[in-house]
C-alpha cells in the first residue's frame, strides 16, 4: 500500500503514483514503491522501464534477471546511478536527491519476497524477525504495525491494519494523504488482478478511520487513572 501525495511546500500538493509494477505472465511480477525526492524516483522508474524494453545478454533487465536478489541489486545500482547523475557539478547537497525504494515480487522457481533499498544502493531482505518494511513518513504509522501485526493475519485483516496505520500517519503529517493505492498479490499467480485505489470519501476507509478514533478514546477511558501519591 502507498499514498499518492507529493509536495513542494505546505501550499503546493499534488497526486502522484508511487507504486509501479512490471510483469511477465506466468513468469514474474515485480513491484516498486518509492519515497523521497520526486524527480529522483521518477527518473529511477523511467530508467528501469526504458531499459526493460531493451533485450541484452550483457545487461539483463528486471524482466530477465533470474532471482529477486539480483533484481534488488539492479534497482539499488540504478538508484545510486540516478542520484549520482542528478547531483551534477552545481549541487553539493546530495540529500536533496535521496530516495528509498521497496521492491517486491516473485519469479518462477522462487518465493515471494521484499527488499528495502537505501539511497546508497544497499538493501536488506525481509525476514521472519523483520516481517514488513516502511519508507517515507514511517514514524507515525509504524507503532500500530509493531503492536498489532501477526504473521497469521488474513489478507482482509492485514489491509485493515494498513489502513489504520496510514490513517494515523495522514492525521499527523500533511505530506501524506489520500488516495491510497493497494496491491494484493497471490503467491504463485504471477499476475496482479487486485489493484484498487482508495479515494477521499471511500466508505470503508471512513468507517475504519472513525472506528479507530472511537476505539482509542474508549481504550483511554478504561485505563487506570494516574494517582499522585
Amino acid at each position: 500500500m502507498s499514498d499518492t501525495r507529493t509536495n513542494a511546500g505546505v501550499d503546493n500538493f499534488s497526486i502522484t503514483r508511487k507504486m509501479f509494477t512490471w510483469d511477465v505472465p506466468g513468469d514474474r511480477v515485480i513491484t516498486l514503491m518509492t519515497a523521497g525526492n520526486l524527480a529522483t524516483t521518477q527518473a529511477l522508474i523511467s530508467v528501469l522501464d526504458e531499459r526493460s524494453k531493451i533485450v541484452s545478454e550483457r545487461n539483463p533487465t528486471i524482466l530477465e534477471l533470474p532471482t529477486m536478489f539480483q533484481i534488488a541489486r539492479l534497482v539499488g545500482a540504478t538508484l545510486k546511478e540516478v542520484i549520482h547523475d542528478s547531483r551534477g557539478e552545481g549541487q553539493q547537497a546530495s540529500s536533496k536527491f535521496k530516495a528509498s525504494v521497496i521492491v517486491g515480487g516473485q519469479i518462477k522457481g522462487g518465493s515471494p519476497t521484499l527488499f528495502m533499498i537505501y539511497p546508497e544502493g544497499h538493501f536488506i531482505e525481509i525476514t521472519d524477525d523483520n516481517p514488513f518494511f516502511q519508507i517515507g513518513e514511517a514514524k507515525y504509522g509504524k507503532p500500530i504495525l509493531v503492536r498489532a501485526y501477526e504473521p497469521d493475519m488474513s489478507f482482509e485483516d492485514t489491509i485493515k491494519l494498513l489502513l489504520v496505520s496510514f490513517d494515523s500517519t495522514i492525521k499527523a503529517n500533511l505530506s501524506v494523504g489520500l488516495p491510497l493505492d493497494l496491491q494484493v498479490y497471490a503467491k504463485d499467480s504471477f499476475e496482479v488482478s487486485n489493484k484498487p485505489r482508495i479515494n477521499v470519501g471511500d466508505p470503508y476507509f471512513e468507517a475504519v478511520s472513525s472506528g479507530w478514533s472511537d476505539a482509542l478514546r474508549n481504550a483511554l477511558t478504561q485505563l487506570p487513572s494516574y494517582k499522585n501519591d
